[in-house]
């Protein structure tokens, strides 16, 4: 009995032994197929439109495909479920918004960026509030609609994103700042349906992400008035004017990063880190920037530093808003 227990132990050893090679050998040969890079908002919504071609880089510089797939809903917690719970093999990672940190303040999940591998942040998006072309009352800058909207509370339509996703956010942000009241017509998904509302004018106004509303703006459909933040955009936009310009302090931002699920190995993770710094790249960045974003590149460990201050002022909106749900 004493030697068959001997044999046992042996045999569980030699296992653990090869199943660590294995796993190292795999790590090293990562990746061998093609990666699902999840993305949890519809086609078409800015930060959509920013991962496209900055996986298209990434699938070049590891010679396997990285597969867009778009798995929106719930507050976009659909897609975050499927990135934490999936493998962590590197084969699943996905988009990381602001909502990675807003849906555990809302309890829509029990975790937040802490609970992710964080690969990186590569974009940092102010909302645009923008005018439809097509209303009754076109308005043309931004002075002309405050004090429109000063003397007429209530009245005027203002489209954005589902309640709880950043557009969202972001407009409870611009109302709370200016003290202004609107109909807010929240949609469900992110900027690509909410800009249809105002390009079509069905909403007078949106909060928008720029990246939805580039084609919009160019054919004439809506009109930019001010970024809903601190900084104008760069050029070619940078001629739209920033709220804070108009004494107004909106710190809220929108941001992109990428991540995996936790305990990704750190061999994996590595060359992960490596290959997405393509995001430094001036052919994307000037990608990025043509679409009224910042680019902003920002390694794992200040992200992670990077997030956590932005928490703070998502606690207070949500608070204000009556959504708050997790506990200080």
């Amino acid at each position: 009995m004493r030697r068959l227990c001997v044999l046992n132990l042996t045999v569980l050893l030699l296992l653990g032994i090869f199943g660590m090679e294995n796993a190292t050998q795999a790590a090293e040969q990562y990746p061998v197929k093609p990666i699902s890079y999840i993305v949890a908002v519809e086609a078409g919504a800015g930060g959509d439109i920013l991962a496209r071609p900055l996986c298209q880089k990434v699938s070049t510089l590891l010679g396997q495909s990285v597969i867009v797939v778009n798995k929106p809903g719930a507050g976009s917690s659909i897609g975050y479920r499927e990135i934490h719970d999936a493998k962590p093999d590197g084969y699943t990672i996905g988009l990381g918004m602001g909502t990675i940190i807003t849906n555990k303040l809302q309890g829509l999940l029990p975790y937040d960026h802490h609970d992710f591998t964080l690969i990186c942040v590569f974009y940092d998006m102010r909302p645009t509030l923008v005018a439809s072309t097509k209303t009754q009352r076109p308005f043309k800058t931004i002075e002309e609609l405050i004090a429109y909207a000063k003397s007429h509370p209530g009245e005027l339509k203002l489209a954005t994103g589902s309640v709880g996703q950043m557009l969202w956010y972001q407009t409870m942000a611009f109302t709370q700042a200016t003290g202004l009241q609107f109909n807010i017509i929240p949609q469900p998904g992110a900027g690509g349906f909410a800009i249809a509302q105002v390009a079509g004018g069905h909403a007078d106004l949106g909060v928008i992400d720029m990246p939805s509303a580039k084609t919009k703006i160019e054919a004439g459909n809506v009109r930019p008035l001010a970024v809903v933040g601190e900084r104008r955009a760069p050029p070619p936009y940078d001629r739209v004017p920033a709220l804070k310009e108009l004494g107004y302090e909106i710190n809220i931002a929108s941001i992109g990063s990428v991540v995996g699920p936790p305990k990704m190995p750190k061999e994996i993770t590595d060359k992960l880190v490596k290959v997405f710094k393509a995001a430094n790249d001036a052919e994307y960045q000037k990608f990025v920037a043509e679409r009224f974003v910042f680019p902003t590149y920002i390694p794992p460990e200040e992200a992670v530093k990077y997030l956590d201050e932005q928490i703070k002022g998502f606690r207070i909106i949500a608070e204000k808003a009556g959504i708050l749900k997790e506990s200080r």
